[in-house]
């Protein structure tokens, strides 16, 4: 009799882990694809023939999707089953990865990556709740959201890698194919290893209009910097578009105040502690995109990197970011606070940007390159999780689920409109230079380097508004322990609000 029971206290526990390794693989492809392109830029640019400022929707499309459809997708979860839009979220991944890698054209490209985001929204939006309601013992759910946010954290860094050798080694468009049997077998295995969950039922409502109407105000917001410098940036198409896009958002602004079950209650952006953290959180993710982004395009353009060393250049970052996240920036955090240890994470993220608006054609790798991209780790991986401690130290329990998507969404829609600026504005200044008579390779390092300062300017108006806006947050000066040693996204107070999200 002990050794049935004992069996069968077994078995549902393995299944748990086996589950929790599916819904990691998902996570691994939503996130390798957010940096795992950059890599491949410019052999996407010059195959399908993409312009500087057009580039940036290779990496936005996905970027906007994603970032606008977390909320829906995450109320979807709730109310018709996560283990069902999880699925759903993979199928839809997978399907537009294959499109991806057999886009010959720039609209094809553009459009299947735009998907490609929408499923990686559906997928990952029910993630975390899918783990708090598996993993209900303190120990057992720190040692799983450990594994979950370390695949999180280093999965964007080891795409820059992957991508590097995929695109010399074979072909750009096996960076997208990869995905195929790792979506296949998260399909797979998911169905069978993730347990279902009741959903409360279509009746409570889905702020279908509210959905739409952000994400087109987004899009035509992006659209209208994107194509500024071939238009103007006082010209009719930029203002008509951007305006629309104001007034959009203002329509959905009116529409959260009147509807009961909107997608973005009002009430919580009230909370100033999480709003203020998230500009913050915001403008890092600028800066930390804004890095990808333009390294990659520098180190190939004008120091000629191939594909695969321009990867493994950002391996010291990659290290970095992996060594902070196993428990360093939680004992650093213990030991001296979140805010302090922001303030360090985000002066380190001034420096290697700084390192990198120095650098020019004659650049050697070692020492500057290196530590530039050093000190992007430690910016990384020193900033990100104290924000999110701050972001959620005053946060009702029952609004905590909400929160963390609003975290999300902050990051991806924060970094997809600085990198359509920061891209728009570095080719406006490269064309300047180039029909002022300079040298190609001179104006692209010159329009590099204005982006680079540009994001810098980005993080620092960050670190000055932390000393501000986190005076007075709750949390932002307590020294008190995270409850997980690695990996751990805030306080205890925050594990025991995610079981309700």
């Amino acid at each position: 009799m002990s050794e049935f029971a004992s069996r069968a206290l077994h078995e549902p526990n393995r299944r748990r882990w086996l589950a929790l390794i599916v819904v990691c693989l998902a996570q691994l492809m939503n996130t390798l694809d957010v940096t795992i392109v950059n890599v491949a830029l410019p052999t996407i640019q010059a195959d399908l023939h993409f312009d500087q400022a057009n580039l940036t929707w290779v990496v936005n499309a996905y970027l906007i999707s994603f970032g606008s459809f977390l909320l829906l997708a995450g109320r979807l979860g709730d109310l018709i089953g996560r283990k069902r839009v999880f699925l759903a979220g993979v199928a839809i991944f997978t399907f537009a990865s294959a499109v991806c890698g057999l886009a010959q054209d720039q609209v094809v490209l553009v459009a299947a990556r735009f998907v490609q985001g929408i499923g990686g929204a559906v997928s990952s939006s029910v993630i975390v709740a899918i783990i708090v309601t598996e993993f209900t013992e303190p120990l057992a759910r720190a040692r799983a959201m450990s594994t979950y946010v370390f695949v999180a954290v280093g999965g964007g860094s080891i795409g820059l890698v992957l991508g590097g050798a995929l695109t010399q080694s074979v072909d750009w468009h096996w960076i997208f194919f990869i995905n195929l049997p790792i979506g296949l077998v998260a399909a797979l295995l998911g169905r069978a290893l993730i347990r279902d969950n009741e959903g409360i039922g279509l009746a409570q409502g889905v702020d279908v209009l509210g959905s739409v109407l952000v994400t087109l105000a987004l899009m035509l917001g992006i659209y209208a910097i994107v194509e500024a410098p071939a238009y103007g940036w006082n010209s009719a198409q930029t203002l008509g578009f951007g305006g629309t896009a104001v007034l959009l958002l203002a329509i959905f602004g009116i529409l959260q105040a009147r509807l009961a079950n909107p997608i973005l209650p009002p009430r919580i952006l009230q909370l100033g502690s999480l709003t203020g953290s998230s500009v913050l959180r915001g403008l890092a993710a600028t800066g930390m995109f804004g890095s990808f982004f333009f390294s990659a395009l520098y180190l190939e353009h004008v120091l000629g990197f191939g594909p695969m060393r321009t990867g493994l250049a950002f391996l010291p970052q990659t290290l970095v970011v992996g060594g902070l996240s196993l428990g360093i920036t939680a004992r650093l955090v213990q030991r001296f606070g979140p805010r302090p240890t922001l303030n360090l994470g985000l002066l380190s993220m001034i420096a290697g940007l700084g390192l990198l608006a120095g650098a020019d054609d004659q650049s050697s790798y070692f020492p500057r390159l290196f530590f530039a991209f050093a000190l992007m780790g430690v910016g990384a991986g020193m900033s990100f999780m104290p924000l999110l401690t701050i972001a959620l130290a005053d946060v009702p329990t029952q609004d905590a689920g909400l929160a963390s998507g609003i975290v999300n969404v902050s990051m991806q829609l924060a970094a997809a409109l600085g990198l359509a600026v920061l891209g728009s504005l570095a080719s406006d200044r490269t064309a300047a230079l180039v029909a002022q008579g300079n040298a190609l390779k001179d104006a692209l390092t010159d329009g590099y380097h204005f982006a680079y300062m540009l994001a810098a300017v980005c993080v620092g108006v960050g670190l000055l508004a932390a000393q501000v806006v986190l005076r007075s947050a709750p949390g932002a000066e307590e020294a008190e322990a995270p409850a997980l040693d690695p990996l751990e996204f805030g306080r205890g107070d925050e594990w025991r609000s995610r079981e309700v999200a």
